[in-house]
């Protein structure tokens, strides 16, 4: 067999040769495809006989990896946090990397560097052991990593679609992790083997956050095409629309959910009914908060309990005060009574918790915040991280709303050479 690529030879190199036909043989490249213009042939023949050398300028070639991480002038703008199980760890994006901070501010425990360039999501999975990652490189390629927490090692890299992934998310059993696509397609995948284990096509724009349900049966997705969608994961079939499809009823996109958590021994149980099947059955009543371009949280039940009317949002249970600008975070309080909403307007952030059952306002938090992209209680519910458009991570008392440290996201540098 040829070699595939001998410089100054395009006759004797397979690269060169798997492109042209060969008498009455159509070339063998590109497979199952119509063969390259004969413009295109003669261009990489030129540039093989040439000396077949890389030519591509220093700015589009990228040499950031483990052993030369990113180096920072300026604090990136940070899309994700999330605590440990254990609350010992924050992980906290960075431009090709994810940083674990210990969660009391005092270092950088390890830096997960990777190919994607954005990391747009990250989660624990429920043990702790591994850390979900999703993002990618715009107009390039999306990926889905899953790191190694105690070995701080990728356990395996899975890439899926032409562009960017987002809203990565755990089944409480720790085997899936769902994401969302710039191609409007919501997935599952094999947290294991990287394997695509649920497709689901129903959305019509960008699909930008997952979540399970509590059992593991149900996958929520929701996306810029102003639905929140439900999904059943051992079918892969779409069940719902949970919120309204009346045109009007919600005012733009979806950018953040949350599932309400109960205590242990509150679970309560419905009669829901399907869309797919004129029966009901009964199944685990949840609920969940959604947020978006129109500033104000809802919360919505998972499941309907009557038939569809049109024109009706028979799932929502009731609406919280409008925030400023547009909603990116959610995070509920442990046991499910508190939860966080973050928004960004014009540069600025504000932070509102609420109570879940009445929508009363507990606090603001407003002073000093840029745009506030992420949030997300310690697992003792005493603290919770914000951060966003600075790349400041700032710990807060959701009790009172006080603010407690804050810490730079990554480390910073004076060299001429930075990311951002």
């Amino acid at each position: 067999m040829l070699p595939g690529l001998v410089a100054g030879q395009p006759d004797k190199s397979l690269l060169y040769n798997l492109i042209i036909p060969h008498g009455d043989k159509a070339p063998e490249m590109p497979k199952q495809r119509d063969p390259l213009p004969a413009a295109d042939q003669a261009l990489i023949k030129r540039w093989i006989a040439e000396g077949a050398k890389d030519d591509s300028p220093s700015i589009a070639k990228d040499p950031i990896n483990s052993d030369n991480p990113p180096v920072y002038r300026l604090p990136p703008v940070v899309t994700a946090v999330d605590y440990s199980p254990d609350g010992a760890l924050i992980a906290v994006s960075g431009y090709h990397e994810v940083l674990l901070h210990k969660s009391d501010g005092s270092g950088i425990v390890a830096r997960l560097v990777g190919i994607s360039e954005r990391v747009q999501s990250l989660a624990f999975s429920p043990d702790g052991k591994f850390l979900a990652v999703s993002g990618g490189s715009p107009g390039r390629f999306g990926e889905i990593q899953i790191w190694d927490v105690a070995k701080k090692k990728l356990r395996n890299s899975a890439a899926f679609t032409a562009d960017t992934l987002y809203g990565v998310s755990w089944s409480p059993d720790g085997k899936l992790v769902a994401f969302g696509g710039a191609d409007n397609n919501l997935r599952a995948m094999d947290a294991e083997t990287g394997k695509q284990v649920l497709f689901q096509g129903a959305h019509s724009d960008w699909v930008l956050g997952t979540m399970f349900g509590r059992d593991g049966k149900f996958l929520l997705s929701i996306s810029r095409d102003r639905t929140m969608k439900l999904t059943e994961v051992s079918t892969q079939r779409f069940i719902d629309n949970v919120t309204s499809i009346t045109p009007g009823v919600l005012k733009g996109g979806l950018t953040a959910l949350a599932v309400r958590p109960y205590p242990k021994g509150k679970d309560k149980k419905v009669k829901a009914s399907s869309i797919a099947v004129s029966s009901t059955e009964e199944k685990l009543y949840e609920e969940i908060v959604i947020g978006g371009a129109d500033g104000q949280p809802k919360l919505y039940k998972m499941h309907r309990e009557t038939k569809r009317v049109i024109g009706d949002d028979a799932n929502k249970v009731r609406e919280f005060a409008t925030l400023p600008g547009r909603i990116y975070a959610i995070a509920f309080r442990a046991d499910g009574l508190v939860f966080a909403v973050g928004s960004s307007l014009d540069g600025k952030g504000e932070v509102r918790l609420f109570q879940t059952e009445d929508g009363k306002e507990l606090a603001k938090i407003e002073a000093g915040l840029s745009g506030i992209y992420t949030i997300a209680f310690k697992p003792d519910s005493k603290e919770m991280a914000i951060s966003g458009f600075d790349g400041m991570v700032r710990i807060y008392d959701p009790a009172t709303g006080k603010p407690i440290r804050q810490f730079m996201s990554v480390p910073m540098s004076t060299s001429p050479v930075a990311a951002r």
